[in-house]
């Protein structure tokens, strides 16, 4: 009979128990299948702004939408709620992998991190530079950060489909510099792109921030408790004029990563448990009939669960809805930008779109491949196995890839100034375009497949 062998019945969700990939292979298999649903969704939004139904689509950002009770509420518009709430769930996801990858990842060697570190830094530094010389004084200079960030989704998105033709090596280099790239715009959001700062609610924040990393200095592992004080942390920080999403950033790092079984304790501890169930169904098959052989594989559950570290746990529960749920829904709330294309030479020359532009296409490439050759000309760092120089110009292309990190920056550098704010999501619409099609193509001509 199907699905049978001898008395056994394998059922399909059993598969699973074979099913193993590492950190870094999920990473990878849900980015790059993220970046497909973003490059949907986005594509989605600019077609719906640019269609009789644009006016209906910004109407429904901007409806306000009020949570709590009288004297405890929050009230904001559907855009802001997706762009400050659900984007600290993103923060929540980028803090927990810049954790785990400075520990135990890509960045922990710091031999193997010096390379995409220094890449990454002249990839931030050069397209801020370009974009500063177009836009030296005025309000549009407040858009410096937004060339500054790359796109992981996308970036990984599009080298995903050059399959065997890329190294696995190239991938690694590309996460590592992404990652490093998040963790600069970070800083530059706390740093510069944070308004008035209020006193009574910053203190508050901080208390919770203290009480978070009590929590973890108390063996705390529970999510319950990180949860409900990073609620309260995500509030203050929404009152005090810090961008409320790096409340996700600040949770992610107090997690802890240390699990509260060693190994070999555990190996010791599951070898015994196994014998004890196996004796238990021996004595009655049936789970349901069994209560020994329930609690039992219950104490197993529990056991596992604890041998893995919590913001590991917790950055494989949380990615999925990441990748899937709230970046499309952040690429769909955004990149409804209505084009002009009767005026689409002003707007191609007008000066935040030219520096969007040249930062990402042309400062990401120079930062990113200039620098990573004076790294590796001065004897700073090497080239990871397998890689060459072709490689890396074509990684400086993709990753002018900014999409969704520099399109929220322009919000915040723009809130004020809604045409700049136009001007920049199309420079990174085009830029994101240009980055990723002469990527793609730069590293299809001139790589080979193994076989060839």
């Amino acid at each position: 009979m199907k699905g049978q062998i001898g008395k056994e019945y394998i059922a399909p969700w059993e598969k699973a128990f074979d099913r193993v990939l590492t950190p870094f292979e999920e990473f990878i298999h849900r980015q790059t299948t993220s970046g497909v649903l973003l490059m949907m969704c986005a594509l989605a939004a600019l077609l719906i702004a640019n269609s009789p139904w644009g006016e209906q689509y910004h109407l429904l950002l901007a409806k306000h939408l009020t949570i709590g009770v009288e004297g405890f509420q929050l009230s904001k518009t559907l855009h802001h709620w997706i762009n400050d709430g659900l984007m600290a769930l993103f923060f929540l996801v980028v803090g927990l992998e810049l954790k785990r990858e400075i520990l135990v990842g890509e960045l922990a060697d710091p031999k193997q991190a010096l390379l995409p570190i220094i890449a990454a830094i002249g990839g931030m530094v050069m397209p801020a530079s370009i974009y500063i010389l177009i836009n030296p004084q005025g309000h549009t200079f407040d858009g410096w950060g937004v060339p500054m960030a790359t796109d992981i989704a996308f970036a990984l998105g599009t080298l995903a489909l050059l399959g065997s033709r890329v190294p696995k090596n190239l991938l690694i280099f590309l996460v590592a510099l992404a990652i490093v790239d998040d963790l600069g715009a970070v800083v530059v959001i706390a740093l510069f792109y944070t308004e008035e700062i209020k006193l009574t609610a910053m203190a508050i924040a901080v208390i919770n921030i203290v009480l978070l990393i009590a929590l973890n200095l108390g063996g705390i592992r529970r999510p319950l408790p990180y949860v409900f004080i990073g609620i309260i942390l995500w509030i203050a920080m929404l009152k005090s004029g810090v961008h409320a999403t790096l409340a996700g950033i600040l949770l992610a790092f107090t997690i802890p990563m240390r699990p509260k079984y060693d190994p070999t304790r555990f190996l010791s501890q599951i070898t015994v448990m196994v014998e004890k169930i196996r004796q238990a169904y021996l004595r009655e098959e049936n789970i349901i009939k069994n209560d020994e052989l329930r609690s039992r594989v219950m104490a197993l559950e529990n056991g596992v669960r604890l041998v893995l570290a919590p913001a590991q746990t917790l950055e494989r529960k949380m990615h999925i809805p990441s990748a899937y749920f709230v970046i499309p829904i952040f690429a769909f709330a955004n990149a409804g930008i209505p084009i002009d294309w009767d005026n689409l030479n002003t707007i191609a020359t007008h000066r935040v779109t030219l520096g969007i532009v040249a930062g990402l296409v042309v400062g990401k490439l120079i930062g990113i491949a200039g620098f990573s050759w004076l790294a590796v000309t001065l004897g700073l760092a090497t080239l990871p196995k397998g890689l060459n120089f072709k490689h890396i110009v074509g990684v400086g292309l993709l990753s002018g890839i900014g999409f969704t990190m520099s399109i929220f920056i322009a919000e915040l550098g723009f809130a004020h100034h809604q045409q700049d704010l136009l001007m920049a999501k199309t420079g990174v619409l085009f830029a994101s375009l240009l980055a990723g099609i002469s990527g793609f193509l730069w590293l299809y001509f001139t790589t080979n497949k193994p076989d060839e």
